[in-house]
């Protein structure tokens, strides 16, 4: 008889886990989820690679001009606002520079109560940590 893999947790796990506590929830892509905090309308991205769930959440696109070592230095301070997530660069073509937000947890097999707290935390952690990046990011010029 062959065996199933059940070590890992399941995107649909996390899925209903999220669409249970009111997201609006989609999988777009393989092991991808989209999730929509429906009351700000924020969004975010969640990709599961084995046991690690890594979140992002896309915060503006910039002109690559305006990341000024000044403008690093207030992205990386310890004391910006911005306590559990942390900012990453990406090439968005045409000499412009997206800038995200992100996180992720580590899971354990069956997605347990910790798993469910660890998941739901990341993404609250998420659109907590934007509001500061909204403001630190405001001054950009687009």
């Amino acid at each position: 008889m062959p065996m199933t893999a059940t070590t890992g947790p399941q995107l649909g796990q996390i899925h209903a886990l999220l669409a249970e506590r009111g997201y609006e929830v989609s999988e777009p892509a393989p092991d991808t989820l989209k999730i929509r905090e429906v009351s700000s309308g924020i969004g975010l991205q969640a990709v599961l690679q084995g046991q690690i769930l890594f979140l992002s959440l896309p915060c503006t696109v910039v002109a690559e001009a305006v990341l000024t070592r000044e403008t690093m230095a207030a992205m990386l301070a310890a004391n910006n606002g911005i306590s559990t997530s942390h900012f990453q660069l990406y090439d968005a073509g045409d000499a412009k520079v997206a800038i995200s937000l992100n996180n992720f947890c580590v899971l354990e097999a069956g997605m347990g109560p910790e798993d469910e707290d660890a998941v739901l935390s990341c993404v609250h952690f998420l659109l907590v940590d934007v509001m500061a990046a909204r403001r630190l990011l405001s001054g950009m010029g687009q």
